[in-house]
Formats: C-alpha cells, sequence, structure tokens
C-alpha cells in the first residue's frame, strides 16, 4: 500500500508559477505517475503523467507549454511545475501511482492508478 502527501497548492496571481510535490510512503520506482485536478462541478481530468524512469510524458491539451511533470525516484517524490498559471487551473491537485498501461504512463495510454494522495488546493485570482 502506496500513501501520498501532496504539497506546494495556494493561492496565486494569474501569469504566475506554483511548484507541486507529492511524497510517496514507499519505492515507487516502478510505477507510472499522475497529476490530476478536479474543479467544483466538473470532471476530473488528468494532468499529466510519467513513465518510470521519466523519460516518457503526457500532458493534457489544456496545460501543455505550462506544466512540467518530473520525478525523483531516489526521493520517492513526484513533481509539478505550474507556470503561467490561468484562473481556470484553479482547482483540487492530486497526484497519483498506477501501473504501467499497454502503451506507456498515462489514462489513455492504459495506465490503472491505483492509489491516491488527498490533494492540495490551487486557485488562480
Amino acid at each position: 500500500h502506496v500513501q501520498l502527501v501532496e504539497s506546494g497548492g495556494g493561492v496565486v496571481q494569474p501569469g504566475g508559477s506554483l511548484r507541486l510535490s507529492c511524497v510517496a510512503s514507499g519505492y515507487i520506482g516502478s510505477y507510472c505517475m499522475g497529476w490530476f485536478r478536479q474543479a467544483p462541478g466538473k470532471e476530473r481530468e488528468e494532468v499529466a503523467a510519467i513513465s518510470t524512469g521519466g523519460g516518457s510524458t503526457y500532458y493534457a491539451d489544456s496545460v501543455k507549454g505550462r506544466f512540467t511533470i518530473s520525478r525523483d525516484n531516489a526521493k520517492n517524490t513526484l513533481y509539478l511545475q505550474m507556470n503561467s498559471l490561468k484562473p481556470e487551473d484553479t482547482a483540487m491537485y492530486y497526484c497519483a501511482v498506477g501501473t504501467v498501461g499497454k502503451f506507456g504512463c498515462s489514462e489513455l495510454r492504459g495506465t490503472r492508478y491505483n492509489y491516491w494522495g488527498q490533494g492540495t488546493q490551487v486557485t488562480v485570482s
């Protein structure tokens, strides 16, 4: 069982930046990892995903060019650097750990996420 704890959320003005972190309780080097977000009244969205070694990434179209996902397996930590933030980025952000899918890491590539953090709130206003 893997426990995930997110941090780094907060309130930021449009155009600003935040860096989210997600620390896992165990070794994560064999798993895909991803960041999701959910705003009130909206469906959960996979924002970004990263392969086990970090060499392959996935981004939702809404964040491409602005967000960067990375991981440090030695520290069991996942990151999300968010730049040029927009009000529509306001949401609760969650990290998740999952299996490697048929085509790689992300829900579209077949990843099934098994463990989730409690979330960290990001407000752009």
